[in-house]
């Protein structure tokens, strides 16, 4: 289920910001609270699981806050370009999407489209880069289908 719902996601968040579906490569890892917990140590100083990490390849945020992040390079379908890594962990997210009364998969797809705009130079630290984040995650999921997930969300991703 996974694997091809992430490359749904995946290639509807890369075609809604107008880059090319096919000659990137995003590296997705799948594993239990444990592990996640090293990596959120490791990279983020936080030794608790976390729902998802992200790893962009590329610095392509934006200098002003709201701005829209730089285009990341020309996707090449011969030698794909690496966009990042994601780690997702399965019990976190299987407990959140409970938490919050989605389905697992629908939870997923909002934390794989917001991880692959982390990739592309999106964040939420400052209040207007998190509207336009926002803003553009529901933008997407309303394309896949997918409820708006900060209507009455009981956590967000990070």
């Amino acid at each position: 289920m996974l694997a091809p719902m992430a490359e749904r996601a995946a290639g509807a968040t890369l075609a809604h910001l107008g880059h090319a579906t096919c000659g990137y490569e995003i590296a997705l890892l799948a594993c239990e609270d444990a592990r996640i917990a090293v990596l959120n140590a490791d990279f983020r100083g936080k030794a608790q699981p976390t729902n998802v990490l992200s790893w962009p390849e590329w610095d392509l945020g934006a200098e002003m806050d709201g701005a829209l992040p730089d285009p990341p390079p020309p996707a090449d379908v011969d030698d794909p370009e690496p966009l990042g890594n994601i780690a997702m962990a399965h019990e976190t997210c299987t407990r959140e999407a409970a938490e919050q009364g989605k389905s697992l998969e629908a939870h997923l797809t909002h934390l794989v489209v917001h991880s692959v705009l982390h990739l592309l130079g999106y964040d939420h630290i400052r209040d207007k880069d998190a509207a336009l984040m926002e803003e553009t995650e529901r933008q997407i999921l309303a394309q896949l289908g997918v409820a708006d997930p900060y209507d009455d969300a009981a956590s967000e991703p990070e």
